[in-house]
């Protein structure tokens, strides 16, 4: 019984942890795109050369520490919702979100050959990828429902969706050619 009220917790916390880690691995393209667009590049290279010389625990601090200033805004944003400025915690929250895991993917990339020479973060680290395994276990079940119902929506042939598009193309032929 207990498990089966668990289950939509867990599921939750899955997707939740699937949609960070998505984040985390289709922001690092944005943040290339940014370090070339603007001179991060340089930046990137003297703090890899400056992380290069800390002890695996200062690189840790340097990893950690750019983050702290995020919170209050992610609180700034809760309270934004919290007081029925829907839209704008909701934009507020979603870019504190999008630069901070863009500033853990950037400090990540430059921190992580020294972190990895800590035993204990390496554990950490393969927790992290064994949860997002699990998580991907969780939920994929569910995905696969979505994706078949969305096929036969869609249709192959001649579902709904298929039909309303053709209407619709239909209509805009007419329009264009009444012009």
């Amino acid at each position: 019984m207990k498990r089966r009220l668990l289950q939509p917790l867990w599921f939750i916390l899955a997707v939740l942890f699937l949609v960070e880690a998505w984040l985390w691995e289709h922001l690092e393209p944005w943040v290339a795109r940014i370090v070339a667009a603007i001179p991060l590049r340089a930046i990137k290279a003297w703090t890899a050369e400056r992380v290069a010389h800390l002890s695996p625990p200062l690189a840790l601090i340097v990893f950690a520490v750019p983050l702290i200033p995020l919170y209050p805004f992610k609180l700034f944003a809760l309270w934004l919702i919290a007081t029925q400025h829907f839209v704008a915690g909701i934009l507020a929250f979603a870019l504190a979100q999008f630069v901070g895991l863009g500033l853990i993917a950037f400090i990540f990339d430059i921190t992580k050959p020294k972190l990895m020479q800590m035993p204990w973060f390496v554990r950490v680290y393969e927790l992290v990828l064994r949860v997002k395994a699990k998580a991907h276990e969780v939920v994929a079940p569910v995905m696969a429902r979505i994706r078949a119902q969305l096929r036969a929506f869609v249709g192959e042939g001649n579902g709904p969706f298929k039909r309303l598009l053709r209407k619709a193309l239909q209509v805009r032929k007419r329009i264009r050619a009444a012009r």
